[in-house]
C-alpha cells in the first residue's frame, strides 16, 4: 500500500473508530465501507475493517451483519492473499461479498 492510499485509508478507519465510540453507528459504517474500498486489497486493512463492521454489527445487535461478517473476515483475508476480490464491494452484509460494485470517482482518485 503506498503512502497516499495507507494515508487515505487511516483516515477513514480513523473516523469510524471515533464516531463508534460516539455511538453514531450509521455514520461509522459509511466511513469503513470507504474504507473497505481502500484497502481491500491488502489483508490487514481489508481484514480490519470487517473486524469493525463486525463491532457494529454487535453493538447494534444486528444478527445479520455479524453473520455476514464472520463469513466475510476468512473469506476477505483469502481473497486479499490470493488477489481474488469483488472490486468495489463495500463489505457489509446488505450486499452479496461476491458483488463487484462500480467505485465512486472520489475514492479512485484515491487508489491511483
Amino acid at each position: 500500500m503506498n503512502a497516499k492510499l495507507k494515508k487515505n485509508f487511516e483516515l477513514k478507519l480513523g473516523s469510524a473508530k471515533r464516531l463508534i465510540r460516539l455511538r453514531k453507528f450509521e455514520e461509522a459504517f459509511t466511513f469503513l465501507e470507504d474504507a473497505h474500498v481502500l484497502g481491500q486489497s491488502y489483508i490487514f486493512p481489508h481484514t480490519i475493517t470487517h473486524i469493525y463492521m463486525l463491532k457494529i454489527g454487535f453493538l447494534k445487535k444486528d444478527k445479520k451483519e455479524i453473520l455476514g461478517q464472520l463469513f466475510r473476515i476468512p473469506m476477505g483475508i483469502l481473497g486479499s492473499m490470493v488477489g481474488i476480490l469483488p472490486v468495489g464491494n463495500t463489505g457489509g452484509s446488505n450486499v452479496s461479498a461476491f458483488k463487484k460494485m462500480k467505485i465512486r470517482d472520489d475514492l479512485e482518485k484515491m487508489l491511483e
